[in-house]
């Protein structure tokens, strides 16, 4: 804690001006990765960013904060937070097809395919049998070295949506082992 002299001349009692700093700092890095999360055609190495982006979820949701902090994590890499906040959003709600595509692309990134396969089965369930599933099952075939799994996934999900950039790369990658 660090006493100030504020506008008014009084005494502010708070943290130093070099942790508001660095708080004010912390929060606009996490507001602009948060924004930029909204983006749904970006590719990594030819899988997506956010594999949740494609799926949308009621607003007002309670599960909302889980999922959103599931999403940061993801994009930074950190798979087993990420995999925690996802699997706390699926409790809260077991329909959020958004929380249950996280989750699988988590276990996928873990390398627990066992588990990636029972998130991907809940996940048919609620939302159906859409291109960017499809699209993500095929990428976790691929994950797995099951090629021929991988390309039938990939191939049903281009016919579905063809053109689609992030199914495009996927089969490329597929195509350069």
């Amino acid at each position: 804690m660090e006493m100030t002299t504020g506008e008014s001349g009084r005494i502010v009692l708070g943290p130093p001006a070099r942790e508001r700093r660095t708080s004010k700092l912390a929060m606009a890095i996490i507001a602009a990765v948060l924004l930029s999360s909204c983006q749904t055609s970006e590719v990594l190495s030819g899988a997506e960013v956010d594999p949740t982006s494609a799926l949308t979820s009621p607003t007002g949701d309670v599960s909302r904060s889980d999922l959103d902090q599931g999403k940061l994590q993801f994009m930074n890499g950190n798979f087993g937070l990420a995999e925690k906040h996802f699997r706390e959003a699926v409790e809260l709600r077991r329909d959020n097809a958004e929380a249950l595509m996280g989750l699988a692309a988590c276990y996928d990134r873990l390398g627990r395919f066992d588990l990636a396969d029972r998130a991907y089965n809940q996940l048919l369930k609620v939302a159906g049998r859409q291109p960017r599933i499809v699209n993500n099952m095929g990428y976790s075939q691929y994950l797995r070295g099951e090629k021929a799994k991988a390309r039938k996934l990939l191939l049903e999900a281009r016919a579905a949506s063809p053109g689609d950039e992030t199914i495009e790369a996927n089969l490329a990658l597929l195509d350069r082992i």
